[in-house]
């Protein structure tokens, strides 16, 4: 063979090994992505809400600031930046509260999602109640 024609055939080894690795990644993140989905249904129904809002864009938002205890209105917060970060970091203490599990438990959530979210999905944790919804009233009378 002439080294033309090796080097073409190198580079369609090279590609055809590129694309693979590209298939793999992609049913690997499809894989976590459905993970992630299942987890969020579940949390959603374990707080008594329909599950398949966890796949519907904003109306999660809404729905998990139902959850939280939130007003709806939050949600144009979402939408600024910066006050985006204070408010979900709010929501994902108040949600592991909603749980009743600690504030570290909702640090955690917030840093280390991935690991704490199935834990919270999955595990023996109940829905106890809006968080935010409780603290409301003992701020208004002090």
């Amino acid at each position: 063979m002439d080294p033309q024609t090796m080097e073409q055939m190198q580079a369609m080894r090279a590609a055809q090994a590129g694309a693979g690795v590209g298939v793999v990644g992609g049913l690997i993140y499809l894989a976590v992505m459905a993970f992630f989905i299942y987890c969020g249904w579940k949390l959603f129904v374990k707080a008594g809400q329909p599950g398949w809002a966890v796949i519907v864009p904003i109306y999660n938002i809404l729905i998990m600031l139902k959850i939280v205890g939130r007003p709806a209105w939050w949600i144009v917060l979402m939408f600024i930046p910066i006050a985006n970060l204070i408010v979900a970091i709010i929501v994902t203490i108040d949600l592991a509260k909603s749980f009743g599990k600690s504030t570290g438990f909702g640090v955690g959530l917030l840093l280390l999602g991935f690991i704490f979210c199935p834990i919270l999905a999955l595990g023996s944790s109940k829905y106890v109640g809006p968080a935010a919804a409780g603290a409301a009233p003992a701020a208004a009378k002090a």
